[in-house]
């Protein structure tokens, strides 16, 4: 008996499967307590108890079955799973756009082989072509990966690699940039790839997707076409964030790597720009931009990088009642900047003055930013902000927190020089810090309320 049929299983749900001589990547009927279920039993991940038997069923989700509800199992087919993709050579042509694919880690396109409930993942041009062959109308591809990391396992090494390597790209005259990233942190690399590379004459754009590709509501696919698209043909040059727009597949948004967020774990159209308006709205046929002013490509290859970031800089998210040994802590481990995330206008509790007293006595650069996400700092308005800034917080205007945590960390790693660093803080790369927030850059909707509803009627979520 082929020694792998049972990848990963284990104890008693293995003995359920050889029970019923059910194979992983075989097709099974499975009768439980709870209802009956058909689909293909996939390989149990590591970290998975062996209490459990996992099926992806005809929606493309997975279900995990309790083995106790199982009543039978019977095995209806089998295909080996085969995780090589077909290539098919990506054709050039002429006066198309050079496009350059960094993979960071992840899928960044795959396809579901449905004999086998398998998904493949491509990565190679010809693997693309193979699996989103649209591609080939839009640019000619090279790829090239960098890292294999899942995007909480990025950090300042792979932010540093990445600016390097799109430096040595843009020398080498490509039109454009994708970088395939996981979207839990993308927008913290946005940020810190808009502070190492300035001056870009070409689009740096990133792109993920929140849902893979072996469910029918994937976004993986036309994600990457429309951030090839913006590479290719946008003139905006700048570091970017390239995803969905609304829940539908009418069209992407552009948002700036400064100005965006990721602000729902499961909507593929979690990004959100913060404060501000996207850059522009992007589908397979155009680019509508929404602002006016962005810096726009250029034919040199003038660009400036800046690959520094210091790991001595931390982040103090406030909750009432908070107690000085938590900021004690990270005075004591060493950190030289310190991103505090108040409430209001920029507000902590006066418990945490001794500590703050001797961060500022250390010498650590002390920021402000806003657990509100939209507005600016002001701490001049009460006594609290005015004596948090007497013992050396300085307020961050509307810079959003993961955002100031990336720059400060960026700006430490080249001075230390408190009078340079706050110089260099507050004074915007791009539109990290904004005069002021546009009417329509914060807009939350509430559910039941009549013209909320009535607006819901009319248009895409």
């Amino acid at each position: 008996m082929d020694k792998d049929i049972f990848q990963g299983y284990k104890g008693d749900a293995l003995d359920i499967l050889k029970k019923y001589h059910t194979r992983v990547w075989g097709t099974a009927k499975i009768e439980t307590t709870r209802g009956n279920f058909e689909g293909t039993v996939l390989p149990r991940a590591e970290n998975d108890d062996d209490k459990h038997i996992v099926l992806k069923i005809a929606t493309g989700y997975n279900i995990g079955i309790d083995i106790r509800t199982i009543k039978k199992m019977k095995e209806t087919g089998y295909k080996k799973a085969n995780y090589k993709i077909p290539e098919k050579e990506f054709p050039y042509t002429k006066g198309l756009p050079r496009v350059k694919l960094f993979g960071t880690g992840g899928t960044i396109a795959s396809r579901l082989d449905y004999r086998t409930g398998a998904v493949i993942p491509a990565f190679s041009p010809g693997e693309l072509y193979g699996a989103v062959p649209e591609l080939a109308d839009i640019c000619n591809l090279e790829t090239e990966k960098v890292f294999a990391v899942f995007s909480e396992n990025m950090g300042p090494k792979q932010y540093i690699a990445l600016a390097k390597a799109i430096g040595k790209e843009i020398e080498k005259g490509v039109d454009g940039i994708v970088i395939g990233h996981g979207t839990d942190t993308l927008h913290h690399t946005g940020a810190a790839l808009t502070f190492m590379c300035q001056n870009l004459p070409v689009p740096v754009v990133l792109v993920g997707s929140q849902r893979s590709s072996d469910r029918p509501s994937s976004d993986a696919a036309l994600n990457l076409m429309h951030a090839m698209k913006a590479a290719g043909h946008s003139d905006i040059a700048e570091v970017m964030v390239c995803m969905f727009g609304p829940t539908s597949d009418e069209y992407g948004l552009l948002h700036k790597g400064t100005r965006v967020r990721k602000m729902h774990s499961s909507y593929r159209s979690t990004f959100r720009t913060i404060g501000d308006t996207p850059l522009a709205r992007i589908s397979r046929k155009e680019i509508v931009p929404i602002k006016k002013n962005y810096n726009k490509r250029r034919k040199d290859k003038d660009v400036k990088i800046l690959p520094y970031f210091s790991e001595d800089v931390t982040m103090l998210y406030y909750y009432p009642a908070m107690k000085p040994d938590v900021l004690d802590a990270m005075i004591d481990e060493g950190y030289r900047g310190i991103i505090f995330v108040g409430t209001g206008l920029g507000h902590v509790n006066k418990e945490l003055y001794p500590a703050i007293e001797r961060a500022q006595a250390k010498g650590i650069h002390m920021y402000m930013t806003l657990q509100t996400i939209w507005g600016y700092v002001h701490m001049f308005v009460y006594d609290t902000g005015r004596d948090m800034m007497a013992r050396g917080i300085i307020p961050a205007g509307n810079m959003l927190p993961e955002v100031a945590w990336v720059k400060l960390s960026w700006i430490l790693g080249q001075t230390d020089d408190p009078a340079k660093v706050k110089e260099m803080m507050l004074t915007p790369v791009n539109d990290e810090i904004t005069l002021r927030e546009p009417y329509n850059g914060y807009l939350v909707y509430q559910g039941g309320v009549p013209e909320v509803e009535e607006f819901i009627k009319k248009v895409h979520k």
